[in-house]
């Protein structure tokens, strides 16, 4: 039914609770997992050009996509690239429309992100990516909002990795 799951992660509590929902899925359906996370590039979303110095942000964003790639490849193990055929990517952009793009890119057959659920002022303030995802993907968008999940056999996931060390 899902051959391949995108698992859009921002490394939250939530995301992670998303990732165990789509190894879930994976298991049950025999789908691939794909990991993505998206660097939100300011410099993307607007169009007002500040008068000044910008610094080269070339060395900037090569480092967050390296830490990026170092995060992503903990929160999968060995076993799980296997089961899963899983796959771990990294890009600099607007989260939203580069998870929509991406989806469509590699033929998703269903997104599983995390969603804070802000409501009010913070939600009008800062906007949401899952909704955004919801409104826009071509395919279904399972949004999770729980930090806690179950395994297959029922049993409470706990977290993977540890933080990375500075």
């Amino acid at each position: 039914m899902f051959s391949r799951i995108l698992v859009p992660t921002d490394f939250s509590p939530t995301s992670d609770a998303a990732l165990e929902y789509a190894r879930i899925l994976a298991a049950k359906f025999g789908s691939s997992l794909q990991l993505l996370h998206v660097i939100d590039d300011p410099a993307a979303s607007t169009a007002i050009v500040a008068d000044g110095f910008a610094p080269d942000t070339v060395d900037i964003r090569e480092a967050m996509l390296a830490q990026a790639r170092e995060r992503l490849a903990c929160a999968m193990s060995v076993t799980d690239r296997a089961r899963f055929h899983a796959t771990a990517e990294a890009f600099v952009g607007m989260p939203a429309s580069v998870i929509v793009d991406y989806a469509a890119a590699t033929g998703t057959a269903l997104i599983v992100m995390g969603t804070h659920g802000r409501t009010g002022l913070a939600h009008l303030l800062m906007g949401s990516v899952a909704e955004h995802v919801v409104r826009t993907a071509r395919c279904p968008v399972l949004t999770v909002r729980q930090a806690g999940v179950v395994d297959e056999a029922g049993v409470p996931v706990l977290d993977r990795c540890l933080p990375m060390s500075a």
